[in-house]
């Protein structure tokens, strides 16, 4: 896929984006003072209502959906260039809600220090909401069109799963010819895309022991815990395999007393993979457990929560091109391939070629330390745009 911008045009890109550093910055601290954390629809909805705001001024935006989802706020969807839909679309995927709990801004206020700003989600990703709108105003500065359609998708969910965020991308992508998928996580150290993430699931293994007195009759008791702690290795086992997957057992529960033989042990166990075929070989491990001790019974419920994001040929292709328009703005755009999932799995699940990681480069997700590099910001504005102008 062959760079459609030129040198000079990817200069004027980010000299715009630099002329408008002052007003990004402005919105991402009201975007960081109104706390959105998860499950929180008052602060879902302040913060939607400022980036439609913020939005609706674009000549390029066709439409401004808030979407109501109840007891979590709200998901916003905006429609650009939707007069070239015919041809399909460009998908740019990000989140509202934040880790943080409300009341964090009282405890670490915004700050900026030298070229760094501060504060309870800027990194993921409030940042990165306030540079897609600003995307949408620059592409208009230079009549930057694109071959297809562009639509923003920032869902209220991504940090507890995604349960109504995903349907909403899926019927997005189904329905609207979704060609390729610009995911505005944060970026890797250094400012790396993200081309490969592993999948996730999440299970809980139940284990059905029989209870004894651990002193005069121990012999008559079937310890839960015993086998739990004989199926934990088991599953750390995995870990060994020179694969790309991991499996935690990371909350165990068991047992009443010290002098009872444990009847009961449960355990949430956290699950990682880089390919479907590992993802099946996590399932089985799981899902068909046998116990070590025929009188204990062993269930385990859970399952696959996001597909792994591999690093096919498209995606390949996708990063090469953003690595050429990165070039014309006189920077080497890395790549990585992670541990941690994202809404980007699931679109990549679907056959559709996805790019991660197109953040704003800093540091500190979901960490006190959280911070976005501030001259970062129109490298990735240019990169972003550049990407929407070949697409």
């Amino acid at each position: 896929m062959q760079t459609r911008i030129s040198t000079t045009l990817a200069h004027q890109l980010r000299d715009r984006f630099r002329e408008r550093q002052a007003q990004l910055v402005s919105l991402t601290r009201a975007l960081v003072e109104a706390e959105s954390p998860s499950g929180d629809p008052h602060g879902s909805r302040a913060v939607v209502d400022l980036l439609a705001k913020a939005a609706e001024t674009a000549r390029c935006v066709n439409s401004i959906d808030c979407i109501a989802v109840p007891g979590l706020g709200q998901h916003l969807v905006v429609r650009a260039f939707q007069d070239r839909a015919a041809a399909g679309n460009i998908l740019l995927v990000g989140h509202t809600d934040t880790v943080h709990p409300r009341g964090s801004i009282a405890d670490r206020p915004w700050r900026v220090e030298g070229n760094r700003s501060y504060g309870p989600g800027v990194f993921d990703m409030k940042a990165n909401c306030a540079l897609a709108v600003a995307l949408l105003h620059v592409c208009d500065d230079f009549e930057v069109v694109p071959s297809c359609g562009v639509i923003l998708a920032l869902t209220c969910d991504e940090e507890i799963g995604s349960a109504s965020g995903w349907p909403l991308l899926r019927n997005i992508a189904e329905a609207e010819k979704v060609r390729n998928a610009l995911i505005l996580e944060p970026s890797a150290p250094g400012g790396r895309v993200k081309t490969g993430r592993k999948g996730t699931g999440i299970f809980e293994m139940k284990v059905e022991g029989r209870a004894a007195h651990a002193g005069l009759e121990p012999e008559k008791g079937a310890s839960a815990i015993l086998e739990l702690a004989k199926q934990t290795e088991r599953l750390h086992a995995l870990n060994n395999s020179g694969s790309g997957i991991s499996v935690n057992v990371g909350v165990v529960h068991g047992g009443t007393r010290s002098n009872v033989v444990a009847a009961e042990a449960t355990a949430q166990i956290d699950a990682r993979f880089s390919t479907a075929a590992e993802a099946r070989v996590v399932e089985d491990a799981l899902l068909n457990a046998k116990p070590f001790d025929e009188r204990v019974r062993v269930r385990v419920t859970g399952g696959i929560n996001r597909p792994p994001l591999e690093r096919t040929p498209a995606v390949i292709e996708l990063y090469e091109l953003a690595r050429n328009i990165a070039g014309l703005l006189d920077y080497d755009l890395g790549e990585t391939q992670v541990g941690g999932a994202s809404d980007g799995n699931f679109l990549a699940e679907l056959g559709i070629p996805v790019l991660d990681g197109l953040g704003i480069d800093g540091d500190g997700a979901h960490a006190p330390h959280e911070h976005i590099i501030i001259d970062d910001m129109p490298l990735r504005g240019a990169l972003l745009a550049g990407l929407i102008a070949t697409l």
